[in-house]
């Protein structure tokens, strides 16, 4: 863990619904980590899903997470307004090669011969190497505003590392455990890959804590911070909080949003005693 002088973590919900039992977990440990550190949180509201995210939801976040005990430094940092910031990281990429763009949809991806059918809904599905153009091909110019999906071309083969405060020492293959990513979706945004590896370096994050379903993405994010040539922060990967079929909680599992929870009235305390 990096020392009292140079910790900042950061907390990032995203208002696309309420914030249950899991989010707040997770917030929890970041907090707790921050302060074992000495060091400074802040809050960044990942609000890109314009199709979902809603102020009602932004400012209930906030109000839940501070009724739970959630503490931060500064103002909030909303990433619908940092989209330029992106935009010069996706042209960086493009003018080194590193991307292309991508007509095809998540079902033909789902489709393709020896995709995986069982893909995490959460998660990209394995994309075909044959549908990625030839190492070489021309590249067409980064219009804007940008009407086709942009992929990060993996380097096929190369084993990626990173020691997580939790796990320990983590491994994956590039074009096996996952494959070409999406960096800017055709709705002119970015990716979440793109804008978090942005705004992390942006924001001086030293150690991202956050869900372990996260986990492969933080492979991707590693790319990406090297072909932009910005230092990664270290990862803290935590625990999933299930339902009582075991499934990961989702916004949809509405008795366990921190708001019901208080109005039946439990408490902050008591939630955390579970833990």
């Amino acid at each position: 863990m990096a020392t009292s002088s140079s910790y900042v973590g950061r907390l990032a919900p995203s208002p696309t619904g309420l914030l249950h039992l899991g989010h707040a977990r997770t917030f929890w440990s970041a907090q707790l980590r921050s302060q074992a550190a000495g060091g400074t949180l802040l809050l960044r509201n990942d609000d890109l899903d314009a199709a979902r995210c809603r102020p009602e939801f932004v400012a209930a976040m906030q109000e839940d997470m501070h009724w739970f005990g959630l503490r931060w430094t500064g103002p909030m940092i909303s990433q619908s307004e940092r989209i330029a910031r992106y935009r010069d990281a996706v042209a960086k990429l493009h003018a080194a090669g590193a991307i292309y763009p991508c007509d095809r949809s998540r079902r033909d991806v789902l489709a393709a011969a020896g995709a995986p059918h069982d893909a995490d809904e959460a998660d990209e599905p394995l994309y075909p190497i044959e549908f990625r153009p030839r190492v070489g091909s021309p590249l067409p110019p980064l219009s804007a505003p940008t009407t086709s999906n942009w992929r990060f071309r993996v380097p096929d083969g190369e084993w990626l590392r990173f020691s997580d405060g939790r796990l320990g020492e983590q491994t994956s293959e590039a074009g096996r455990d996952f494959g070409d990513f999406l960096v800017w979706r055709k709705d002119n945004l970015p990716s979440y890959q793109l804008a978090c590896v942005v705004d992390d370096a942006a924001m001086g994050i030293t150690e991202v804590v956050r869900g372990e379903d996260l986990k492969r993405s933080t492979f991707r994010q590693l790319l990406l911070f090297r072909a932009l040539g910005l230092t990664p922060p270290a990862f803290y990967h935590c625990p999933l909080v299930t339902d009582e079929t075991g499934q990961r909680l989702a916004k949809r599992h509405d008795a366990l949003a921190l708001r019901n929870l208080r109005e039946n009235g439990r408490t902050p305390e008591s939630l955390r005693e579970s833990w």
